[in-house]
């Protein structure tokens, strides 16, 4: 610790009240040892929020006997740690050695490690950790902001803390974390969620097969009927048609959106004054016209899957994708492919909202009733997330059935829909409401297996991609 004292200008004893005087901030009850309720709390006081998971973290990485108190000693001893490893890195990236950290040091040590920033976001940065607004990094300044953070003390770690501390969480249930569009490994993060997507949707395909059959049937519709229907027209295999382009999309509309996302939350943060936390509202409104556009973009591929799931097959044979797609722009024209795009958007904002709302809701009810005031895990904010999913889903379902139909529907035929609200008419009139949620249960049925089967192998993904 030599180092670090003569670094600092600081004698022992003047470190000695220093690291007493934070134990004793942690310590407001006077007891002598820290837990994790209080750790929590301290982590709160200097805002710094309880979803990071650095309470439980930090708590586990100082008490070294796991009698789950952490004594003066065993926190002294990680500051002990935590300073060295932090001066360590410091020095790595002081290349000029005058004891600071200069902002084009810091940018090349991020770029070395595969992080790109740009000149404002550098500033930010930098303007973030040096407390005295002169430009440069102090290791005082660089130890403060990174003293209480639990995890090894690598130049990519420190960008994603202060990426999570500066930057706006666009939310538990985004695939791709916040910030990839600088990244290096954003395309192994995209691969990672494109693979998960993929067997997430095989592995639900006959769910799926079988709500699109049920939502285009007029006359009552069953379950067991239709998947003896099936079985009986296509066998086995019947259950997977149109999963092989359902997969192909699922990639390049996980880009898009990203992508689309990060400039609206950009072109939404300068109209409200460059600000970095657009709130809830605006993660909303920038989340949902995201996923229009990315709907809109792959709407295409969309159309022609709901065709090939709903045609019948002549003779036992399916018929071929490149057949099926130039039937469709030959015999009914290119704006075809984009009937039932409306009612396909008009349900984003409201399906996002709702989902929020309820995952929100969710989180906080079982950190009160159930966690006692611990925050959820991944298991339980993935139960939040599945139900909320699915109240979200129903809300809108009416819109995608809607949508489902004039897909199916050859738009050249004399008794197509002439639009979204003949549909709509036509539906209540022959069906009733019942009509709107026809194929709603195996929908639902599908929510629960996608998300966990997501959720798995993108964690694991991660994991053999080195993405942790």
């Amino acid at each position: 610790m030599d180092h670090v004292l003569v670094a600092l200008g600081e004698t022992k004893e003047e470190r000695e009240v220093r690291i007493r005087s934070l134990f004793n901030f942690f310590d407001a009850a006077n007891n002598g040892y820290l837990d994790y309720a209080q750790i929590e709390a301290g982590l709160s006081a200097l805002q710094i929020p309880p979803e990071y998971k650095y309470a439980r973290e930090l708590c586990e990485v100082c008490d070294a006997n796991s009698d789950g108190r952490v004594e003066y000693h065993e926190f002294r001893r990680y500051m002990d740690d935590k300073e060295l490893e932090l001066y360590r890195i410091f020095q790595a990236i002081d290349v000029e050695h005058d004891g600071t950290i200069l902002p084009e040091e810091l940018y090349e040590a991020l770029l070395k490690a595969g992080i790109e920033m740009n000149d404002e976001e550098l500033a930010h940065f930098v303007e973030h950790v040096d407390k005295d607004n002169n430009g440069i990094i102090t290791f005082e300044e660089w130890r403060d902001f990174l003293l209480l953070y639990p995890h090894e003390a690598t130049i990519e770690n420190i960008y994603h803390h202060w990426e999570r501390v500066c930057l706006v969480d666009i939310g538990e249930q985004a695939v791709i974390p916040e910030g990839i569009s600088k990244h290096a490994n954003r395309s192994k993060y995209f691969l990672a969620g494109g693979i998960a997507g993929g067997i997430s949707r095989t592995a639900t395909a006959p769910l799926d097969r079988l709500k699109v059959v049920l939502q285009v049937q007029s006359e009552r519709a069953s379950i067991m009927p239709a998947v003896t229907r099936i079985w009986k027209q296509d066998g086995l295999l019947g259950f997977f048609r149109g999963n092989g382009l359902n997969v192909v999309k699922v990639a390049p509309e996980s880009a898009i959106k990203f992508y689309a996302f990060e400039m609206l939350k950009k072109v939404i943060g300068e109209a409200q004054g460059n600000k970095s936390d657009i709130g809830t509202a605006g993660r909303l409104v920038a989340g949902g016209t995201a996923g229009a556009i990315a709907q809109a973009a792959i709407y295409p591929m969309d159309l022609i899957k709901t065709r090939l799931q709903t045609c019948p097959s002549e003779g036992g044979k399916v018929p071929k994708l490149g057949t099926l797609t130039m039937n469709i722009w030959f015999q009914e024209g290119p704006r075809a492919f984009y009937r039932g795009l409306v009612p396909s958007l008009l349900g984003m904002i409201p399906y996002a909202a709702i989902d929020l709302t309820a995952y929100d809701t969710l989180k906080d009810m079982s950190k009160r009733y159930i966690l006692q005031d611990s925050e959820p895990g991944p298991l339980v904010q993935l139960g939040c997330g599945t139900i909320s999913g699915a109240v979200g889903a129903t809300c809108v379902y009416p819109l995608q059935v809607i949508r489902t139909r004039l897909q199916a529907q050859p738009s050249n035929t004399s008794d197509a829909y002439k639009g979204m609200f003949d549909a709509f008419r036509r539906t209540f009139q022959l069906e009733g409401f019942i009509g709107f949620y026809k194929g709603l249960f195996p929908n639902l049925l599908k929510v629960v297996p996608a998300a966990s089967i997501t959720y798995v192998v993108y964690e694991s993904l991660k994991k053999n991609l080195d993405l942790d």
